[in-house]
């Protein structure tokens, strides 16, 4: 009203002026202030459960690469899926070798063959190292594929999403995806700023930037900053159906295909293989009675015989092999002996150890050999399983540390070195932090020219240690084909294709039954991180060297038979991990055993 009566005069109009700027201020203030209370009053509460939603392309995941080498130690680099993630020009930060980092902590880390024909590096943003082939295409440009979620295709676009532990501003956010051939996310850094979150995948480096919506979630993923896929998440209503709906079984056996990857091809009927009970073998994997088996291979006499894979994994598809690629990390010790790198086993591991761990060194610890951390016989209390108590440098208690070496090396012992095995992870990640400190090239470079590239193996992923260098402890990825060849270079007694790549000296050491591994329910007999087993088929006994890995991953390499295996599985968490030995005992064994 006082606004009103004072609009009849000039000196009113001043006063309605500054009353009415005032009230404006006041009420756009006061809307402002709702307005951002409101905003900031997103509950994460509204969003705890689970979501579900569709990725809008199956193809999202799979990129063609591309390098094109400029003037001074420029590459313009290229990503793409159907659409282009990234496009741009970088300088390497190494004349000698191709350094490339990008924006979302990725990175391109590899080499030019010395013909030029290839380039062969690793993609890095999270904890895994993308090994990737470039091929010229005759114009200055090497192109190739990177699969980050290891398949080459979803089988089904369908995504989830749990929030969990919400409270106000807090949360935690997991992706899942329906292809259970993909190993999964493991997310962290969750944030949270008005309605927008984010997290990321310290596994694959992916980043997740979320908005938050009524009744609805927006997720970007991103790729180097760039969005490569938006699904968009409503609550679910029914269960989660997490395995795709059309798993394939191979139920017939067919003979392997024949591919450009160095394996000669022969057939089951060549060499009296009982086809029948890998038959029967087949019908317990379809019905689950051999629960989760990914895949089955069988090389005699250098020749691949038998190749089958199961729901929905095939010969493309590099397979997690947790502790199975301890034997890969005893191969690369023996390679760098073989080359001079390492004057030999009997070495204090204190002459490799980095000058700030040294305080650790005593008079017990100052023992402990190279040969023993390949033995598991360190003493160090680091045993992963099989002891009632916890151990201090257990794979689960260091590898949560910031400093997962000096967690390791401050670990009390709980035997003298070389006395007693105990199955522990911690002794070949030593393996892995002596040898990166004694090369001067960086660690998966090295593996991939002096094993890998020799072996024709391009397919691969390497798991990092928290310092972003190879993590000797287990959880590389290969394809089951690649696992094959590598169980039949120790087969040859270190040759491949005529080549010699690991020396005949090496693979003898490596074999022999250097202890018992005191913490297994077995007592295996163990080498070089190679397991011993003997089974009895018809009245036989077989002996067969093996590469073990959590889930079911295992190599077996049986001399007598001229005989390498593979087998790849999913068991994590329902305790059949022993699976693929009676595999082998029950069906593989007795086909191939015949009078």
């Amino acid at each position: 009203m006082l606004i009103l009566y004072n609009f009849a005069n000039t000196k009113g109009s001043i006063f309605v002026k500054k009353t009415m700027s005032n009230t404006y201020k006041l009420f756009f203030g006061i809307l402002i202030l709702v307005f951002n209370i409101v905003h900031s009053q997103v509950n994460m509460n509204t969003y705890q459960g689970q979501w579900e939603g569709q990725i809008n392309n199956k193809n999202a995941f799979n990129f063609k690469v591309e390098i094109q080498p400029l003037a001074n130690h420029k590459y313009h680099l290229t990503i793409a899926n159907t659409d282009l993630v990234v496009d741009t020009v970088v300088t390497s930060k190494s004349p000698k070798n191709i350094t490339l980092d990008l924006p979302g902590n990725l990175r391109f880390n590899g080499a030019m063959n010395i013909n030029k024909t290839s380039i062969s590096g690793f993609f890095t943003s999270g904890i895994l190292q993308y090994h990737v082939l470039l091929k010229t295409t005759g114009n200055d440009k090497y192109t190739g594929t990177w699969n980050i979620f290891m398949v080459d295709q979803l089988l089904s676009q369908s995504m989830y999403l749990s929030i969990e532990n919400a409270s106000e501003e807090n949360y935690e956010a997991y992706p899942f995806f329906k292809d259970q051939r993909f190993t999964g996310t493991w997310c962290a850094n969750f944030s949270k700023k008005d309605d927008i979150i984010n997290f990321y995948d310290f596994k694959t480096g992916l980043q997740f930037r979320g908005k938050l919506k009524s009744e609805l979630i927006e997720i970007d993923i991103l790729l180097a900053g760039k969005s490569i896929t938006k699904v968009a998440f409503r609550k679910s209503k029914d269960e989660w159906q997490l395995r795709p709906t059309n798993l394939i079984y191979n139920a017939t056996y067919k003979k392997p295909n024949l591919l450009e990857d160095g394996w000669k091809i022969s057939d089951l009927n060549t060499f009296n293989i009982d086809k029948d009970m890998l038959g029967v073998m087949e019908d317990s994997i379809q019905k689950q009675s051999l629960t989760h088996v990914h895949s089955v291979l069988i090389a005699k006499e250098e020749k691949l015989i038998y190749e089958n894979y199961f729901s929905s994994h095939n010969q493309d598809i590099s397979h997690d092999q947790r502790s199975a690629s301890k034997s890969i990390s005893s191969a690369m010790i023996g390679i760098a002996i073989d080359h001079n790198i390492l004057p030999g086993v009997n070495q204090s591991i204190y002459n490799y150890i980095p000058k700030p761990y040294q305080y650790t060194k005593d008079s017990t610890k100052s023992k402990i050999t190279i040969a023993h951390l390949l033995t598991m016989s360190s003493g160090i209390d680091a045993i992963d399983f099989g002891i009632d108590r916890k151990s201090i440098a257990s794979e689960n208690n260091y590898q949560p540390t910031q400093d997962w070496l000096k967690t390791v090396l401050e670990a009390p012992m709980v035997y003298q070195p070389g006395d007693v095995s105990n199955y522990g992870s911690a002794n070949p990640y030593l393996l892995g932090v002596i040898l990166g400190n004694t090369i001067t090239e960086p660690l998966e470079l090295f593996m991939d020219q002096k094993l890998f590239e020799p072996l024709g193996i391009s397919n691969y992923i390497i798991q990092n240690n928290e310092k972003g260098t190879p993590y000797f402890g287990g959880g590389m990825y290969l394809t089951p084909r690649d696992m094959l060849k590598f169980g039949q270079l120790y087969l040859n007694k270190g040759v491949w294709k005529g080549n010699r790549i690991i020396s005949e000296k090496w693979v003898e050491e490596s074999f022999k039954k250097h202890h018992i591994l005191a913490n297994t329910k077995d007592k295996n007999e163990y080498g070089y991180l190679w397991w011993h087993k003997t089974y009895t088929v018809k009245g036989k006994k077989i002996k067969s060297i093996e590469a073990r890995g959590a889930g079911g991953q295992y190599i077996f390499v049986i001399p007598e038979l001229n005989l390498v295996a593979a087998i790849t599985s999913g068991n994590y968490r329902n305790g059949r991990y022993w699976q693929p030995e009676k595999i082998m005992e029950n069906y593989i064994l007795p086909a191939v055993i015949n009078p």
